[in-house]
């Protein structure tokens, strides 16, 4: 007989399984006490009072209390149940499509119940379209009932307990140190009393009967200033932290010092003097900051934004060459490609003639290489001769080794996820170091976001363009006159000029009603005859893509009809027309980047947004704000401001945002007051009341500010 298993070894009881509802909490975020204080209502339903029936009006929604008088299932039309009740001041009848036998024995002849529905009032009487009802019992409740959002399987009343629940267990204790109180504007008394964070939450949850819903609607009262005010602080706060982790880092001090034996300028020096213009002032001053932040021995993290042409590649290609005089690395990454390419290609004609004598070079990585070279590139990346590395995702790999990493480069850098952006800084860690960071946008940030979701970030900005650029001039035309448009296309390759015809999707598609690049490319090879018209869109293959861009840069090719892959980096200065098809679908940045893509050359240049009116002719709202702001400025910043309006931060911010607890109570446009509070109040919390800090982060943000550290 086999020895009895001793009870040490007994196995561990299996863990219930969480049901449906306890599935649902999770799915929506709702695992701590906090979260659920914190997951506030969507709406609110008064059945705080009762309305007698006579008293009802047509579309209002109502509570009322009556008695069953008539309760049958008619088939016709369809099968649905018949209520009617009687409050003995009139009549109301109730219609059911979907119903249960529980539902007809509540709905019984007899009972009195609540009832509450929207009311309509018609020659038949007053009705009720599925009412929620319940049997009239105990006390009016003294709040408003609140509804929050849900998902499948977790009804509102499980809900409205576990949030009650949540509410009475979580510590909601003062972390705000004495005398540091948010501002709370309201109505116009001017300044309120600031509400402490239980008081407001238990209203926000259960208002009292007498509140102005329209303050709760447009989040104006106190209470929900409270709110806000510490999600903005917890922002700051963990913003701040991780800038202060991260300047206690190490990062190599990048100073330029020609290598002992090489006579002459410094590799910045030189650049400078071999380019065929000279830097604007605006390059200069943003040139000043990196450097002096790339000398010091704490990594630099720092955005440079400036609108589009306004020469951020040379920038970074200064900021390079002074890595590379202090003797390391520069590596240069790029969301595309094309975008990829044309950096290498710009960085190569600079930086080759200066390097070469000193035995180094400029490498090229990208997804699409083949084997032998790959091998060729990453051996030049280890050894150190490479001192700068071009390319796409592929830099970030892990078979790519750098000798001595001390910048890292990330152009167009919304479009990179946390994960990628960690991944390139941590390149250096096994000299227990970090590489500076400079990340490049030309879609400028908002003041607002600037403050809020880069507050970790230090920000330079070229705010002017170089001279010889032309101002384009924008167009809105309807598709119903692409006729004429197609005619302006061929009078201007005709005079040697030449165009950007962008379309938004590669495939039909029959949810959207969109002409695909294929189709669009066609019909404009058979309207202009004798012009070379190339087709260019992401599923292409790498080669074929490098041979239509080639044709179309050195001008052998008078339109490109291109999806959005041409947005940033393509510089070509004949081309002076740009095409935007259904401009309509587009966000305002985009818009603005392709519209980049001319008046880079002498020649006037033009962008016409093609938009679709549909059927009822006209164009949404939303469209034709978007659509106005492209014609009525060429500002980057003011489209941007104007884009951050429209879209919110959350699409604005676009890849930033992987793992990135967005805002989900202040709005950085109407909250600016306390936004500006928030920044003043999170350096003084740091340093005087740590530990108050971190409580008042893990209470609002939990573990996702890890994402602030890229």
């Amino acid at each position: 007989m086999p020895p009895s298993t001793p009870p040490s070894a007994a196995p561990a009881p299996a863990r219930p399984k969480p049901s449906p509802a306890q599935q649902a909490l999770r799915k929506l975020g709702l695992v701590r006490d906090i979260d659920l204080a914190l997951h506030l209502p969507l709406r609110y339903e008064d059945e705080t009072r009762i309305t007698p029936i006579r008293a009802l009006r047509d579309g209002a929604v109502a509570q009322i209390e009556a008695t069953v008088t008539a309760c049958e299932v008619q088939l016709r039309p369809r099968r649905m149940l018949k209520v009617v009740v009687d409050d003995g001041t009139g009549t109301c009848e109730l219609t059911f499509f979907s119903f249960y036998p529980s539902h007809q024995k509540t709905l019984a002849v007899g009972a009195r119940l609540r009832l509450r529905g929207e009311v309509r009032g018609g020659f038949w009487g007053r009705q009720m379209l599925h009412p929620a009802f319940r049997k009239a019992e105990g006390e009016l409740p003294q709040a408003l009932t609140p509804v929050y959002p849900t998902v499948a399987q977790l009804p509102q009343a499980y809900l409205r307990r576990a949030v009650v629940g949540g509410l009475q267990r979580a510590d909601l204790s003062e972390t705000l140190p004495a005398g540091v109180a948010p501002p709370c504007f309201w109505g116009s008394n001017g300044l309120q009393r600031a509400w402490d964070l239980r008081e407001a939450l238990q209203f926000l949850h259960h208002p009292t009967p007498d509140v102005a819903l329209a303050t709760l609607e447009d989040q104006s009262h106190p209470a929900w200033q409270r709110l806000k005010a510490e999600e903005l602080l917890a922002q700051q706060l963990s913003q701040l932290t991780a800038k202060r982790e991260r300047d206690r880092l190490r990062a190599p001090e990048l100073r330029p010092a020609p290598p002992q034996g090489v006579p002459g300028l410094a590799l910045h020096e030189q650049l400078l003097a071999a380019l065929p213009f000279t830097l604007t002032a605006a390059q200069r001053r943003v040139c000043d900051e990196i450097a002096h932040d790339m000398a010091r021995s704490r990594p630099m993290h720092r955005l440079l934004q400036g609108d589009v042409g306004a020469g951020k590649t040379v920038v970074a290609a200064l900021a390079a060459v002074i890595a590379i005089d202090a003797g390391w690395q520069c590596a240069l990454m790029a969301p595309t490609e094309i975008l990829a390419e044309q950096h290498f290609g710009k960085l190569v004609g600079w930086l080759e003639p200066l390097l070469a004598p000193r035995g180094l070079r400029v490498a090229w990585l990208a997804g699409a290489q083949k084997k032998k070279e790959r091998a060729a590139m990453l051996a030049l990346v280890a050894s150190g001769e490479a001192a700068l590395v071009v390319g796409t995702h592929a830099v970030i790999q892990e078979q790519v080794q750098f000798a001595r990493l001390g910048l890292a480069v990330i152009d167009e850098q919304h479009r990179f996820g946390v994960a990628q952006r960690l991944a390139l800084r941590q390149k250096l860690q096994d000299q227990r170091m970090e590489p500076h960071m400079l990340m490049m946008s030309a879609t400028p940030i908002p003041r607002t976001l600037a403050m809020s979701y880069y507050a970790d970030l230090d920000v330079s900005t070229i705010d002017e363009l170089p001279p010889g650029r032309t101002p384009v001039v924008t167009k809105l035309i309807a598709d119903s006159r692409k006729d004429e448009v197609i005619a302006r296309i061929g009078a201007q390759v005709a005079q040697g000029r030449q165009v950007y015809w962008v379309c938004p999707l590669i495939e039909e598609s029959e949810a959207l009603d969109l002409s695909n690049a294929t189709a669009t490319h066609a019909d404009l090879s058979e309207a202009l005859p004798g012009v070379q018209v190339g087709l260019l869109h992401s599923r292409m293959p790498s080669a074929e893509k490098k041979a239509v861009m080639a044709q179309f840069t050195s001008g052998a090719m008078g339109v490109l009809v291109s999806t959005t892959v041409i947005e940033v980096g393509v510089d070509v200065p004949n081309a002076s027309l740009m095409v935007i098809e259904h401009a309509e679908r587009f966000g305002l940045s985009q818009l603005h980047q392709l519209r980049g893509r001319v008046g880079r050359g002498a020649a006037a240049s033009a962008c016409v947004l093609l938009y679709a009116t549909g059927e009822s002719g006209r164009l949404g709202e939303t469209a034709r704000d978007r659509l106005r702001a492209m014609a009525e400025t060429n500002d980057g910043f003011e489209i941007a401001r104007r884009d951050l309006e429209i879209r919110g931060p959350g699409e604005f911010l676009g890849a930033r945002q992987s793992g990135a607890p967005l805002l989900r109570f202040a709005d950085l446009e109407t909250d600016k007051a306390l936004l500006e509070w928030a920044r003043e109040t999170a350096p003084l919390m740091l340093d005087r009341h740590p530990a108050l800090a971190q409580r008042h982060i893990t209470r609002w943000l939990g573990g996702k500010s890890d994402f602030l550290k890229a």
